[in-house]
């Protein structure tokens, strides 16, 4: 017998060799049939797998990322049945899951992939998802592997084979397919029900320009048709809040070859949401007790060699400039000119916590394949700042950082977060991360205390630190549930020590101060690609680069529409007259297709009355309003950064 211990901390005994499906049967036939893989001891296993030793055991569904993740690669293993049989002698080389779907990477010879054969292809992996044909684990010798894909004269599977040893070599077959695959699949595939094969591309192989261009296909399947059709329908809905697509539509910004790839030039109506952003994130810093500093962009190497920066992080930075034999660069991170501005007075302990705060430009020289949008960028202005305090001040720093973030998701309507607490791993101490075993396990469990008393909700993922500390990356979903990396929110017990920054103590001895660097709004970039995404367009009032627009039915009228918009700026409403020589229908179209706020149309009725005829965006007509009640009521919202 072995014993099974549940995620609830229950033990049971089974059978030695029981696999985990045998185990949800024991438990319920209904949750069997949803069982698509096992967490054992850590491990993510095929849930018909046995289990011959004592072990931990997670059931994983659709509803757990393992459970999707492992659907997802048998998914995979079924589209490529399909592709053999539909293309004989296609060669494959990887087919992982992603984070939404699968791709798998093949070399088809001369052939192209339609549309056509796309549809084809579904239609074949409906066929062969109906056959219910089990996933089959085998574990091969490293000989009998290598001889089976010389036969096959696979030059892909045979180049994965030279990295592996015997038993570490397992084939998979569904069906009349054969891979080599480490795992895991699910059970069999009559429980992928509904498929849609979504885009083809190019990939070259091993990601090298110098290697063969494979045909990559990318799909999606769930275990039911309705929820297919509903993700399709979340990714038209998403094409329409496409940030890229919403950002030329309503100028916010633009991009040239002649300025360089990932580097925004930010238009004016671009510009205001920015300068609205930093006066909420001012307000509210002031608030909090931080102090405002501004840095340069460019710093000597000798200072990224102090913070560790280099030469670790070389990669991502611009290539240095030579000056009078000194060799500067653009900065990609604020933090150690900041600590040089905690250095430049001596502190005591009476100036902890030490707050300071910067909206810093910092450059990174992201891969062109990566670059996207203003989501992934190559100049980036950040919401910084760096908070430098006693250990005994910590929980109560670090909370009130979280609880910042908290009062945003509130003023931009972000109902769906989750702080990922990001930790080191042992192995790599002196590797990646910062040799100080002990320091990493008690500032970790530092961050922990802070989110488990806050009551935040937060998941814990290992090898993700920063080099010098635990973090949070806070993880967000948009309205239409896509999520995005806001922030971070980060324990340094590193940098302290490598600028040599000090206070005095109140018994008058020299400490080193504990550092967190935060930046809750994340960069301007990715806060208003995500904005834009969010909200459809349709900023809040407050957010809004236009605020109202005044549309005089006939020129008759402008004069009236001129005073209305003086009346609108003494009240620093952002507001603009639509002078054009055009019927109101279109004028109020191209407002509504511009996603201002509120059109305000003026005729004669409305002048002689001195009144506004008030339309909101996408709401239609609200009704007449004096001038004076229109522009306190608007006020009001805006003052209160109201969503709507």
């Amino acid at each position: 017998m072995i014993s099974i211990t549940f995620p609830d901390g229950a033990v049971r005994e089974y059978e030695k060799g029981s696999s985990s499906l045998d185990i949800a049967k024991s438990i319920s036939e209904g949750l069997a049939r949803k069982v698509l893989a096992a967490e054992v001891d850590g491990q993510v296993w095929d849930a018909n797998r046995p289990i011959t030793n004592d072990a931990s055991l997670k059931l994983l569904t659709w509803n757990e990322n393992g459970g999707k993740s492992t659907f997802w690669h048998s998914s995979a293993h079924l589209m490529a049945e399909a592709v053999e049989s539909l293309f004989p002698g296609v060669k494959f080389w990887v087919g992982p899951p992603v984070e939404n779907g699968f791709y798998y990477d093949m070399d088809l010879g001369d052939r192209k992939i339609s549309e056509e054969d796309l549809l084809a292809l579904e239609k074949k992996m409906k066929e062969l998802s109906k056959e219910n044909n089990s996933y089959t684990r085998k574990e091969v010798p490293k000989a009998e592997a290598v001889q089976y894909f010389i036969d096959k004269n696979d030059e892909y599977k045979l180049d994965l084979l030279e990295g592996l040893n015997d038993g570490e070599i397992t084939f998979y077959t569904q069906g009349n397919f054969t891979d080599l695959c480490r795992g895991p699949h699910i059970p069999h595939t009559g429980l992928i029900k509904a498929i849609k094969l979504t885009n083809i591309a190019g990939a070259y192989w091993k990601g090298d320009d110098k290697n063969k261009m494979l045909t990559r296909i990318y799909g999606i399947t769930f275990p039911a048709q309705k929820e297919l059709d509903e993700y399709l329908q979340m990714l038209e809905e998403a094409k329409k809040r496409d940030h890229r697509k919403l950002g030329k539509e309503l100028s916010i910004y633009t991009m040239d070859e002649d300025v360089g790839q990932g580097l925004i030039m930010w238009l004016p109506n671009g510009t205001v949401i920015i300068e609205e952003l930093e006066k909420l994130a001012k307000e509210t810093e002031t608030e909090a007790g931080y102090k405002r500093v501004v840095t340069p962009h460019i710093a000597k190497e000798s200072m990224y060699l102090t913070s560790g920066h280099l030469p670790y992080y070389a990669d991502s930075m611009y290539p240095p400039m030579e000056m009078e034999g000194e060799k500067y660069y653009l900065r990609a991170m604020n933090c150690p000119h900041h600590h040089k501005i905690f250095a430049a007075e001596p502190k005591s302990y009476r100036d902890l916590p030490y707050r300071i705060a910067e909206y810093g430009t910092v450059y990174r020289y992201e891969q062109s394949g990566e670059l996207f949008g203003l989501m992934r960028v190559r100049c980036l202005h950040m919401n910084d700042a760096h908070i430098y305090c006693t250990k005994d001040q910590f929980n109560a720093e670090f909370r009130a950082v979280n609880e910042m973030y908290l009062k945003y998701f509130k003023i931009f309507g972000i109902d769906k977060y989750v702080m990922r607490l990001s930790l080191h791993t042992p192995e790599k101490l002196g590797i990646k991360y910062v040799n100080e075993p002990e320091l990493w396990i008690e500032t970790e469990e530092m961050v922990r205390n802070v989110l488990k008393e806050s009551g935040i909700p937060y998941v814990e993922v290992e090898d993700e630190a920063a080099f010098y500390g635990p973090k949070i990356d806070v993880q967000i979903w948009s309205v239409i549930g896509r999520e995005f990396t806001l922030a971070t929110n980060q324990v340094d017990f590193s940098q302290g020590r490598s600028f040599k920054l000090q206070y005095n103590t109140q018994d008058n001895k020299t400490e080193t101060p504990i550092i967190i660097h935060r930046a809750p709004l994340g960069t301007h970039e990715r806060f208003i690609g995500f904005l834009l995404e969010h909200y459809a367009g349709k900023l809040p009032v407050w957010l809004s680069p236009v605020q109202v627009k005044i549309l005089p039915i006939s020129d008759k009228f402008l004069e009236y529409a001129e005073t209305i918009l003086r009346n609108l700026k003494k009240a620093d409403i952002r507001a603009e007259v639509d002078d054009r020589q055009e019927k109101i229908g279109k004028k109020i179209r191209d407002t509504e297709l511009m996603k201002i706020p509120y059109m305000l149309i003026v005729g004669e009725k409305e002048m002689n009355e001195q009144k506004v005829s008030v339309r909101r965006q996408g709401k239609g007509d609200i009704g007449t309003k004096a001038v004076a009640e229109f522009i306190a009521e608007t006020v009001l919202e805006i003052n209160e950064r109201r969503e709507e």
